[in-house]
């Protein structure tokens, strides 16, 4: 049976970028861990939170330095955000925590990504273990995260950043 990092290798595979992913020695399953593991600023790391809303499961991409804000969360998806327990996590998304990442994702998880992301050329999201990162444009992450459902802005703390 594949691994995660295998099955997001094979996904990536149809937009001809899955040499885009660069496995550490190290662990990269925190914002933190990741940007020393890449040796880049810690907002450049595209972390994936899971969260439930009513119809299910989504997928939040947004840069590592950015926050969920409840207000602007709850105006775009009409109830609080509220994350996936740990336990959870695999179940419903397919990685465990620290390694959620917006690729080859079951079906009925949908993935959005945050305005925080847009301000940088190239973003590091996970891709499907917890020593793993794929370097990609926003574009190019736009067009290969999996059940991409559009672009949202529910985030704070980065704005005055830049």
């Amino acid at each position: 049976m594949p691994t995660e990092i295998e099955n997001v290798r094979a996904y990536l595979r149809k937009w001809n970028l899955e040499s885009r992913i660069r496995e550490f020695p190290v662990s990269s399953a925190t914002v933190e861990l990741a940007a020393s593991a890449l040796n880049v600023e810690p907002a450049r790391i595209a972390k994936s939170l899971a969260l439930r809303v009513p119809d299910g499961v989504i997928i939040i991409v947004a840069a590592g330095d950015a926050k969920i804000d409840n207000k602007l969360f709850k105006s775009k998806f009409g109830v609080k955000a509220k994350m996936l327990p740990r336990d959870e996590t695999k179940s419903a998304t397919g990685y465990q925590a620290g390694s959620v990442c917006p690729f080859a994702l079951p079906d009925g998880v949908s993935v959005y990504l945050d305005e925080s992301l847009r301000r940088f050329e190239t973003i590091y999201p996970a891709a499907g273990s917890a020593n793993s990162a794929a370097e990609l444009s926003c574009p190019e992450l736009e067009q290969c995260a999996c059940h991409f459902s559009g672009w949202a802005d529910v985030c704070k703390n980065w704005r005055e950043l830049i």
